[in-house]
């Protein structure tokens, strides 16, 4: 009988924290809505609305010996404290941005393993689902931001800015952030979905039920390529294309599939280039395309510099105190706290930061904890996808760089980073 009693209420816990974490995700999601549109009132407060969602399930999950801290959490937590401490004495000295800085590891770097603990891939597969549903609303919404002017209330920035959330793009257009802060969380939002897309395609016999919303899901993916003028929404969609070909070597059935998709993409090109809104809008992600890549140096220097050039030349090139500069000084944050504007007093670079916050040797820390964490995850992907279980795989395809190298110090970008790392946990296990 008690072990009945036990089994209930254990179950009652695991069921709330599952709700926790469909709030931490829709927060995500809707943050940026909240901060611009809803309570822009409340927009600075609102940066840190999934804080407190995090710090409940964190707190739950160890009260009621769910989850136990793993030895990446304890090194991470040991780190960040030791970093912590030398903030105050010998960074920056301000106790607000320490804490700020210190959250991030502390509170939502937990938040991986427990979503990977509590979760399993039927609850991901859910989650799936309702980004597919979202993937529709989101370039919706991001058409009519594209097409209206920056004073439209769609397109008002954070706090109800009138002068408009988006940022530069090309031939009169501006990139759109979506229901999203920065254009950062709309980019990530589509990588994301189309790790989800692209599984869901391979495994259809996943979502009979929703067929129809994997269709239309695929179509408001396209278009919302040049819709958001977005070149890192490109680039996650040649990313996660590249992990689908790499995996079809241990399932020769996804060579197929992928022809197959190879010509329903080209005829949805077609389609969808006879109508003069995305005529438009390619025209004018071409443009930004291709004066960017000039800037910047080509499509090969871009991907280099941006998903590979920053980690290597943050430990070449950068430079800091033994003990850093303190922790929370290299977001936004924190310059705002201390010099009462945004700017980058540390590096824009994640690597750069660690190194910047902390010093070489806690920063080196924090960054080959991540890097063997990512390899963690890529060795039990490709095990799992061999044993016929791809989506790990397909969400790793997102989640490398956002764990790897991620920008954790801006919010949305940590955000996505905890659910794609929980997401591969939880996906590689099947329900209990």
């Amino acid at each position: 009988m008690q072990n009945i009693i036990r089994e209930t209420q254990y179950n009652r816990q695991i069921s709330l924290l599952k709700k926790g974490i469909w709030v931490y995700f829709m927060l995500l999601i809707f943050e940026g809505a909240l901060r611009k549109w809803i309570l822009p009132g409340l927009a600075t407060p609102l940066l840190l609305v999934r804080d407190p969602v995090a710090l409940y399930i964190l707190i739950k999950a160890i009260y009621y010996n769910i989850w136990k801290p793993n030895n990446y959490v304890i090194v991470m937590w040991l780190t960040t404290t030791f970093a912590f401490i030398t903030a105050l004495i010998t960074g920056h000295g301000d106790i607000f941005v320490a804490v700020y800085g210190a959250r991030i590891t502390l509170i939502h770097f937990p938040l991986i393993f427990i979503i990977g603990h509590v979760l399993n891939k039927e609850d991901v597969i859910k989650m799936g689902v309702v980004m597919l549903w979202l993937t529709i609303m989101m370039t919706i919404l991001i058409a009519v931001q594209f097409y209206s002017p920056q004073s439209a209330l769609v397109n008002r920035g954070i706090g109800g800015d009138e002068a408009g959330s988006g940022f530069s793009g090309a031939e009169g257009f501006f990139r759109v952030p979506g229901t999203f802060s920065f254009t950062n969380g709309l980019a990530a939002f589509y990588s994301l979905a189309t790790a989800f897309i692209i599984y869901f395609w391979v495994n259809i016999n996943e979502i009979q039920s929703s067929k129809k919303i994997l269709i239309l899901s695929t179509v408001a993916l396209f278009a919302a390529v040049p819709l958001s003028i977005s070149r890192t929404v490109f680039f996650g969609i040649c990313i996660s294309l590249v992990f689908l070909i790499a995996i079809s070597t241990k399932k020769p059935k996804f060579i197929t599939q992928i022809f197959a998709g190879i010509l329903v993409s080209a005829v949805l090109f077609v389609f969808l280039n006879n109508f003069s809104f995305f005529q438009t809008a390619s025209s004018a992600f071409t443009e930004r395309f291709t004066s960017a890549n000039k800037i910047e140096g080509g499509v090969e220097s871009v991907f280099l510099d941006r998903f590979l050039g920053g980690m290597f030349s943050a430990i070449t090139e950068g430079e800091s105190s033994f003990f850093g500069l303190g922790l929370g000084l290299g977001t936004n944050a924190g310059s705002k706290l201390l010099t009462g504007s945004v700017t980058y007093l540390v590096s824009e670079g994640e690597w750069g930061r660690l190194i910047g916050e902390m010093g070489f040797v806690l920063g080196m820390i924090m960054i080959i904890l991540r890097s063997i964490f990512v390899f963690d995850l890529t060795k039990k992907s490709w095990i799992s996808a061999s044993k016929n279980n791809s989506m790990p795989w397909m969400l790793l395809s997102f989640g490398i760089i956002m764990i790897l190298q991620g920008l954790w110090a801006q919010p949305t970008a940590l955000g996505f980073s905890v659910l794609a790392g929980g997401f591969i946990i939880a996906s590689i296990k099947t329900k209990k």
